[in-house]
């Protein structure tokens, strides 16, 4: 089936009136330079070409005051200039009419094509194609004249005048020639790429035109083109529809469809590399096999569809032509794909193995030598500071929570001193030794789960807990050291997806477990009291003149102006709070003396404050209100400003909510201990053989902690360029085991969740990206 202007033409016909001089490619001439070496980008759907900004110019006032005025611009999504209210609209999904693209495909095939053409400003252009229509010679100077106008930009305050509006054009232009300062200062600008092009469309109806005019020229060397188009580009094409009013044609739809076609990437590498009319108009043909119509009456035409959150992959839009040619030998040969249409993971060079003890780990060192002064200078970027920050508030707040569970596990044996301790001295030498710095060492719920399992089998058996934690430890970092030896590590590219993000999700639970657990256990330490409640009332009794108290016996209510003191059922009490009754010789009586019943209701409503407060902030980033550096600053710090709110609203309110307990000398939890524990203690020589059952259990779960943590961090996604260090995270994981064993401080390993974070506050996005492009992934800062 042909659609309508799609039988066959004398292609010579077209091209009867071009010199050879400024047409360089007819319809036999060979394929263009650039085709044969982008054929690999174009059969894997990826293409180097520049970013192209299309710009609709709409003539518009005829038969009165002719002008040229914006009416539409695309990148990616299309965006009207909304009249009413005088801006632009939200970029959407563009919709076209079929009848317009039928047009324009009629159109070109009959109109005029200039491929590479070698025009160098916008009135060589202008010239070259109305020298090449079929126009008389005063239908060709008003042609020019309209042409060379000053087309009105949304962007520009000031009134709108022609730019060439003498009669001799090749005199004026010069004077003009200058962009516009609104050109240089278009905030839009600031959204394209370096390197990005612009291409212009101009259509409309004009009266003193006898036959349709089409045009489609392709510059040989991007030119700016004056003040054609609102932003400060070169632009590679020109496109130009014109003709007289006529029913049942609308050259403002088949302006929108030839800049929609120009947005489209398959369509626009198409067009940067077609030879000829033919291959032009096979490009707009593919695009027409992949249009999908919607039934009239079914369909709201002033509805606009926003942009996806997820563009599809150009590869998959491959002609079926293309995909013929290449076939099943060449599909073998391709990279394999997983179900979302992402490359597999391939074979990293940490991940392969040597044959040779401690190979890994030689290597692992080698590649870290490298890198190693680097690390320091990357460090000084100005957004390590925030991260810094926001890693040590996080850090301090998880040794905070796991230094009081472990406290409450262990009888006081380790507390909050201990975990502050041991938090600084683990990730300050892991950071300065291990393989991928990035990776935060913490404590973590299941060695928590562990270490209440080890307390608990030792004071069931009357052992002394720290020397027997001591031997694990020892045990722990042998089998780790083993580990590290033998090359273990290579068997993580064995993790798959599933288990990664199971561990994850294992991970959070926990941390979201003890954060409501805590919440909970508020509420049972500090009760919502009420009325009704058994620990509710307070009350001031006074001695008798005899000196003894009064007893608790029910009287008659008596009338009193005095609401402290009235009669209350009891003899002499009062309604004085407690600190008032001592002071006036009473007693404060009452199971609700000493309790404070809003510690809990505050508590909670400090909790949920912080969070959401944090939560809100974190959205700030991708809304619309204040400048884009304000956002990122407000994103980057919501959990420090979230904590400093709730710290405010807490000091602000002035009630006894629970503190951290801090000791004031720096010594261990424990009492009568130092900070070497002894070997064995009171227990038996042979608990330090036994102690390597349990410590083959932890080996376990601190390898499967420890590699799957540093998997998820060394994603292909995350752009590290600096690589991974698997075996020398793993060996230096091991040395800290030992030494937090001898001084008696938690366990480190690395956590999934922290960790996480520290890479998200340092990932980079791309500032300049397309209206309606949310901003794409550049990777870790400075590629760390």
């Amino acid at each position: 089936m042909k659609l309508p202007g799609q039988e066959e033409f004398d292609v010579s016909s077209v091209y009867e009136n071009v010199p050879t001089g400024e047409l360089d490619s007819g319809p036999d001439s060979g394929p263009s330079p650039d085709s044969s070496s982008d054929t690999g980008n174009r059969e894997l759907g990826v293409s180097n070409d520049p970013l192209l900004f299309i710009q609709l110019n709409e003539l518009l006032g005829w038969p009165q005051a002719l002008e040229w005025r914006e009416t539409g611009r695309w990148v990616l999504f299309e965006e009207k200039v909304e009249v009413g209210a005088g801006r632009w609209s939200a970029p959407h999904v563009p919709t076209l009419a079929l009848p317009s693209l039928q047009e324009l495909r009629s159109l070109l095939a009959e109109g005029l094509v200039l491929l590479d053409c070698p025009a160098q400003s916008l009135l060589e252009l202008v010239e070259q194609v109305t020298r090449l229509a079929s126009l008389s010679p005063e239908l060709r100077g008003q042609l020019q004249s309209l042409l060379l106008q000053r087309p009105q930009h949304l962007i520009q305050t000031t009134s709108t005048r022609p730019c060439w509006r003498s009669a001799h054009p090749r005199e004026a232009f010069h004077d003009e020639e200058a962009p516009l300062k609104e050109q240089r200062q278009n905030p839009l600008r600031q959204k394209l790429p370096e390197g990005a092009e612009a291409g212009a469309v101009l259509a409309g109806e004009l009266g003193f035109l006898a036959q349709p005019l089409g045009a489609f020229v392709r510059l040989q060397d991007p030119v700016v083109l004056g003040p054609l188009n609102e932003v400060l580009l070169p632009s590679r094409f020109f496109c130009l529809f014109l003709g007289p009013p006529t029913l049942g044609r609308s050259y403002h739809e088949m302006g929108r469809a030839m800049a929609i076609l120009l947005s489209d990437p398959q369509f626009q590498w198409s067009a940067r590399r077609a030879s000829n009319l033919h291959d032009l108009l096979a490009a707009l043909d593919a695009f027409l096999e992949e249009v999908i119509l919607l039934p009239p009456g079914r369909w709201d035409l002033t509805a606009r569809m926003p942009p996806p959150k997820c563009l599809p992959l150009q590869h998959k839009r491959l002609p079926s032509q293309t995909r013929e040619v290449k076939g099943p030998s060449a599909r073998r040969g391709a990279p394999a794909e997983d179900r979302h249409g992402h490359p597999a993971h391939a074979s990293s060079p940490e991940l392969q193995r040597t044959g040779r003890l401690f190979g890994g780990l030689v290597q692992d060192v080698r590649r870290k030598a490298s890198w190693y002064p680097s690390d320091f200078l990357d460090a000084l970027h100005p957004q390590c500071f925030s991260a810094v920050l926001y890693i040590y508030l996080a850090t301090i707040t998880n040794a905070i929570t796991f230094g009081g569970l472990l406290g409450e596990a262990t009888d006081g044996a380790q507390g909050v001193l201990e975990s502050f301790l041991g938090t600084a001295v683990a990730g300050t030498a892991f950071c300065l030794m291990a393989g991928q710095p990035l990776t935060i060492l913490s404590s973590t719920g299941p060695v928590l789960v562990f270490e209440r399992l080890l307390f608990s089998f030792s004071r069931d058996y009357s052992l002394d807990y720290l020397p027997f934690r001591l031997w694990v430890g020892i045990w722990v970092a042998t089998f780790c050291l083993v580990l590290v030896a033998t090359e273990a590590s290579v068997l993580v590219h064995y993790f798959t997806h599933f288990t990664e993000e199971g561990f994850c999700a294992l991970i959070s639970l926990i941390f979201i477990y003890d954060a409501v657990s805590k919440m909970l256990s508020l509420t049972r330490a500090y009760p919502i009291q009420g009325p009704g409640s058994p620990a509710y009332g307070c009350f001031c009794q006074y001695p008798d003149p005899g000196g003894n108290e009064s007893q608790w016996i029910r009287t008659k209510p008596k009338d009193g102006d005095d609401i402290m003191n009235m009669d209350l059922g009891l003899v002499n009490a009062s309604l004085l709070p407690p600190p008032e009754c001592a002071r006036r010789g009473g007693h404060p009586r009452g199971p609700g003396c000493h309790t404070a019943p809003d510690i809990a209701l505050l508590s909670l409503l400090l909790f949920l404050t912080s969070f959401l407060f944090a939560m809100a902030l974190k959205q700030v980033k991708t809304s619309r209100f204040l400048p884009s550096m304000m956002r990122k600053v407000l994103s980057d710090f919501s959990s420090v400003l979230a904590i400093l709110l709730g710290c405010g609203l807490d000091a602000f309110l002035g009630l006894a909510t629970p503190k951290l307990t801090v000791p004031r000398e720096f010594k261990p939890t424990l009492p009568g201990r130092g900070w070497l524990v002894s070997p064995f203690g009171a227990n038996p020589w042979w608990l330090s053989v036994a102690a390597a059952l349990p410590a083959l259990l932890l080996s376990i779960l601190i390898f499967m902690d420890q590699q799957i943590t540093a998997v998820i961090l060394n994603r292909a996604e995350y752009r590290l360029r600096k690589g991974a260090g698997f075996h020398l995270d793993l060996f230096c994981v091991a040395m800290l085991m030992l030494l937090t064993s001898v001084l008696g401080l938690p366990w480190y390993v690395s956590t999934t969740v922290i960790s996480l974070a520290h890479m998200d506050s340092l990932r980079r996005e791309s500032r300049a990206c397309a209206p309606g492009e949310p901003p794409s992934f550049l990777g870790i800062s400075l590629g760390l």
